[in-house]
């Protein structure tokens, strides 16, 4: 029976502490190999440097589109390609991005369940929004298993709560103890094998760059009355368990919460757009009013002036909503109390 070798890492804002940690504590003879997608800008090439110096007794390589997995290596993701794995080799995937990436977390994980199963070893540390949450279920539904930063441990906790709310994790632990767990876990034996939801194999081609259409996406997913912020497509809610998500024709794939931001943005956006107006609005009335009194109409003048006042008034109450926008939500008091495997 083959062991637990493969191990994939996510992550995204504070995550750079933590991996450094985890592949520090890896041994040189490590039988497994370690692929690692950090959510980083188009054209960044610092997190090559970075993983190298914490890992200098582990060969670290950027995956190649067709590279051999070899145990004891470390691949990472490059920039604006999908890290995919199938049996024995890396893919880089030209699909569309998920939850606003290229490469994401869910792709790299999705890929490693299908491929190889109770084989996998998912772990997710910090990051903003839930990135990595439905690619860690899947990896669960497909026999692998699920370590999970301790959220307590993270600069930003989002990504392991919203890991821990869509997976029962098999382990909660500080990143300086994640690598030592790793290296133990690498050397048993994986579980039985079981059998892949045919709907995570459809997300990994769609990451791959298949095509996708009505047909293919109405097979994991029913449309809604919502729209993609990238393309303005319809966007169907997925049948799958785990984090509420969403994919529109085009393929981009969001999470309910990367949604709700996106929104968020837009709505900030044109609440500023229509409070410019208003405002400009109100002083263009406002010295029409004051034509008006210099030229001695005075009832023109005052009509003016009450319709400036109005459109001020309306200023005033955007501005409101601009401001109670910008306020961070209040925490629901259900998310501290995670229990530590």
């Amino acid at each position: 029976m083959n062991n637990r070798d493969i191990i994939v890492i996510g992550g995204s804002s504070g995550a750079t502490a933590p991996l450094k940690q985890i592949l520090g504590g890896l041994p040189r003879d490590l039988p497994a190999a370690v692929f690692v997608v950090l959510h980083i800008p188009a054209r960044s090439i610092g997190i090559l440097a970075t993983v190298a110096q914490a890992a200098g007794h582990m060969a670290v390589r950027p995956a190649e589109d067709g590279m051999q997995i070899e145990p004891g290596h470390i691949y990472l993701g490059v920039p604006d390609r999908h890290l995919l794995l199938a049996e024995g080799r890396i893919l880089l995937g030209r699909g569309p991005r998920e939850n606003m990436a290229r490469p994401a977390i869910d792709p790299l994980f999705r890929s490693a369940a299908v491929a190889y199963g109770p084989r996998v070893v998912g772990v997710l540390l910090s990051g903003m929004l839930n990135d990595g949450a439905a690619g860690l279920s899947a990896i669960k539904r497909c026999g692998g298993m699920a370590l999970v930063q301790d959220p307590g441990d993270a600069i930003a906790d989002e990504m392991p709560l919203a890991g821990l709310r869509a997976v029962s994790a098999d382990l909660v632990a500080p990143g300086a103890r994640i690598g030592d767990v790793l290296a133990d876990l690498a050397r048993e034996s994986a579980g039985p094998h079981v059998p892949i939801p045919p709907e995570i194999r459809i997300e990994v081609d769609i990451a791959a760059g298949e095509r996708v259409d009505s047909g293919v996406l109405g097979r994991i997913a029913d449309p809604s009355p919502l729209v993609c912020p990238d393309c303005g497509g319809v966007l169907s809610q997925l049948r799958e368990p785990g984090p509420l998500r969403f994919r529109c024709q085009v393929g981009h794939a969001k999470t309910a919460e990367v949604l709700a931001y996106e929104q968020e943005s837009a709505v900030d956006e044109a609440l500023r757009v229509a409070l410019r107006v208003i405002e400009e609005r109100a002083e263009l009335v406002s010295r029409m009013a004051e034509d008006g009194r210099q030229a001695g109409r005075r009832a023109v003048a005052e009509m003016y002036q009450e319709r400036a006042e109005e459109y001020r008034r309306y200023a005033d109450t955007i501005r409101r909503a601009v401001l109670r926008s910008m306020r961070p939500p209040e925490p629901s008091g259900d998310e501290g109390g995670q229990d530590q495997a």
